[in-house]
């Protein structure tokens, strides 16, 4: 299974996720950093920048899958995934 790693950007800040996950295509990476980011913001919702930041999804060789912003994790999901072509 591929490796995702969930690096988080607010403004010039970047904090590198080290670990990252193995999930099974880029559907299951964005489905985690959303969950991600809710949880985050659930538990960190009073910091306002937050709805400013990002989450870059990588692959095992640095490349970007995906930029979720914050912001985006309040709205609902669509029944399609927004990664599928």
């Amino acid at each position: 299974m591929p490796r995702y790693f969930f690096n988080t950007r607010i403004g010039d800040d970047f904090i590198p996720d080290p670990d990252g996950a193995e999930l099974r295509d880029p559907d299951q990476a964005w489905e985690m950093a959303r969950a991600m980011i809710r949880d985050l913001l659930r538990d960190e919702g009073e910091q306002v920048n937050l709805l400013d930041a990002s989450l870059e999804v990588t692959d095992e060789r640095g490349e970007i899958v995906l930029e979720f912003p914050f912001a985006e994790a309040l709205i609902a999901p669509t029944e399609v995934s927004p990664t599928r072509h």
